[in-house]
């Protein structure tokens, strides 16, 4: 039997790949309405935490809750399934802080995959992707399966992780895979056949250890916060807190589901352990010279650690319960692709795994992605219509980037096939429209990851207002609730009102709006009479708009700036070479990326205020 006479109906939109993007981009063209395929060659791993058990940190925990406010699973996920909450940064100023958690990694998958499964319109398939079907006007158009199965699909969103001829290494030893005990995919064959661009990268993960072989009385206790700084806005509506370090949490079919909070620990490696690592660099696949693809600068591997920063006498090792149901400890610090027996002898000298019984070995995986040049904003293709990447197939790192671009995605395959205008973040919107932007615009040569340097509004985009920011073009695109929607709004009132209310109320002979600038002054050291008056999240809005309040202004005069530029779009259709006086340097990248604005072009490297200043006298004219 052909594939011909093995067809699905026709979806809106198809997701390849069940990971974290594969996840979100699904669930969002699912909330507006759309009929949505999900291929994935493993439907036990979907949301599977292939590396540590965490959610957030700086800068990844402000995306969580931006996809949160966007009507994303992965906070509400996260606060369901954590065995510890902490907001890192606390004592340091609003801009930085972020919330992380440590995760259930076994209850996370499975509460995903139930979520994932009984979405609106979302139907489930395991299988292999062989070929990508694309029409004659280059338009995508479905896949073909490893079992000869054809689903066809107005859009589709590409979300294949570390799969795409994905090669793990263990030392001298490499086997094919996209994570450790999971087939590799071929999809990036096809894509070069399509004319992609495709490249080289690398990442890698720890060992994980037995903890009943960890001797926890020489390590650093590393407890979580009480209260939970939890990820989902709709979570901390339903929490019930009580003197006791866990909640009770009732949402998405969750019974009173205990979240417990676990400890963390912390250990140090010493000079003996770099010693042994130093010993067996020449075993190691990064330095003799097997792995081709470019690793991750921010967040390195063991044997980088102690090559470029050979004058440190130790490191941090964090010792991270994989979950409650399990001994298995991930050792966060340690990424390595050390021979087994190497990473056995230099763990067993780090204080508190004398004894560690190592049960899986960490590893480094080489795979390949499209650099993201090749992509408009909305994360669909420049080469074939209809097709979206999403995830680490676009040079990303991290569970957070991925579920960002693949709720993005998914959002903008959906919107297109709705015949609705498409969705993109601006960089004063939303740390995920500073990611996609920077991938878009500037491309990557190694492991794209997030940090809060990178968003040059970061006062405005923080951690705890991104409901504020996002609800209502969440709202505007079907994809948050009504009732969600004015649940923020009602929120956005209460710290409008508090505000006006501290300057009308004094303490200490002044107008409270003044006391909170002082040097010092917090709003927790106000009397209980007042601290009453607002919820406590009101309250931490408050004052920050007010103590702020000059930074937050100027920032928000230098974004309206950049709103402009934005405004200013540049057509499809745009001959660079006519461009006057433009020179040749210039004409090739603008050609090369093809942005969509003025604002994007002039954040393209190399670009100069003087070949702006061409293009818009070409464009003005052009428009006459």
């Amino acid at each position: 039997m052909n594939s011909s006479t093995q067809a699905s109906s026709v979806f809106d939109v198809l997701v390849v790949g069940a990971g974290h993007a594969g996840i979100e981009a699904a669930l969002a063209a699912s909330r507006m309405g759309c009929s949505v395929a999900v291929l994935t060659h493993n439907l036990d791993t979907i949301g599977q935490m292939s590396c540590n058990p965490a959610i957030g940190g700086l800068a990844k925990g402000h995306i969580v809750r931006e996809i949160d406010a966007l009507g994303g699973a992965m906070g509400l996920n996260t606060d369901a399934t954590a065995i510890q909450f902490r907001m890192l940064n606390a004592s340091k100023g609003p801009s930085v802080r972020a919330p992380r958690a440590q995760c259930d990694k076994t209850a996370y998958r499975t509460r995903m995959k139930r979520v994932l499964e009984t979405a609106p319109g979302v139907r489930l398939f395991q299988g292999d992707v062989v070929k990508l079907l694309v029409n004659g006007e280059q338009q995508a158009a479905g896949a073909v399966t490893s079992l000869d199965y054809t689903i066809y699909a107005r859009s589709v969103v590409i979300c294949s992780g570390t799969f795409m001829k994905g090669l793990l290494h263990v030392g001298l030893q490499h086997i094919t895979g996209g994570r450790m005990g999971c087939a590799p995919s071929t999809l990036s064959s096809g894509l070069a056949d399509l004319g992609f661009q495709v490249e080289r990268l690398k990442t890698g993960t720890s060992p994980r250890i037995n903890g009943r072989s960890i001797d926890f009385s020489v390590c650093e206790l590393q407890p979580g916060d009480t209260p939970p700084a939890l990820f989902s806005y709709r979570s901390r509506n339903l929490l019930k807190r009580s003197s006791e370090p866990y909640c009770t949490l009732n949402t998405w079919g969750d019974k009173d589901f205990r979240m417990e909070q676990m400890p963390c620990w912390i250990t140090y490696t010493n000079q003996t352990t770099h010693d042994i690592i130093r010993d067996n660099l020449k075993f190691s696949p990064l330095y003799s010279g097997i792995i081709e693809g470019i690793g991750p600068r921010y967040c390195p591997s063991i044997e980088d650690k102690i090559v470029r920063f050979a004058e440190k006498t130790s490191h941090q090792v964090f010792l991270e319960p994989e979950g409650r149901s399990t001994e298995e400890f991930y050792l966060n610090g340690v990424s390595t692709s050390l021979p087994y027996s190497a990473q056995r002898e230099f763990i067993r000298t780090i204080p508190g795994l004398g004894n560690a019984q190592l049960i899986r070995p960490g590893y480094a995986v080489e795979y390949d992605f499209c650099p993201p040049t090749q992509l408009h904003p909305t994360l669909e293709t420049k080469l074939v219509e209809n097709l979206y990447f999403a995830g680490q197939i676009n040079g990303t790192s991290g569970y957070e980037e991925a579920a960002a671009q693949g709720l993005m995605a998914g959002t903008n395959a959906a919107l297109k096939v709705l015949g609705k205008p498409p969705l993109v973040l601006r960089r004063d919107q939303a740390y995920i429209g500073v990611m996609i932007d920077d991938l878009v615009t500037k491309g990557t040569d190694e492991p794209y990851r997030m940090f809060t340097s990178r968003a040059e509004f970061r006062l405005l985009l923080r951690q705890d207002n991104a409901d504020l920011r996002l609800a209502p073009l969440a709202f505007e695109n079907g994809l948050i609730t009504h009732d969600l929607f004015m649940e923020t709004e009602n929120r956005r009132k209460a710290i409008e009102e508090g505000i006006k209310q501290a300057a009308a109320m004094k303490y200490e002979g002044v107008p409270v709006s003044i006391w909170l600038k002082r040097p010092g002054n917090e709003w927790s050291m106000l009397p209980e009479n007042m601290k009453k008056m607002f919820h406590v999240e009101h309250w931490d809005a408050i004052a920050i708009d007010i103590q702020y309040e000059g930074h937050i202004e100027r920032q928000k005069k230098q974004a309206e700036k950049i709103v402009r530029m934005e405004e200013k779009n540049i057509p499809d259709d745009i001959d660079y070479e006519s461009v006057h006086a433009l020179k040749k340097e210039a004409v090739i990248k603008l050609g090369k990326i093809r942005p969509a604005t003025i604002g994007q072009a002039s954040r393209i490297p190399g670009i100069t205020p003087a070949d702006i200043a061409l293009l818009l006298v070409y464009l003005k004219k052009r428009n006459r």
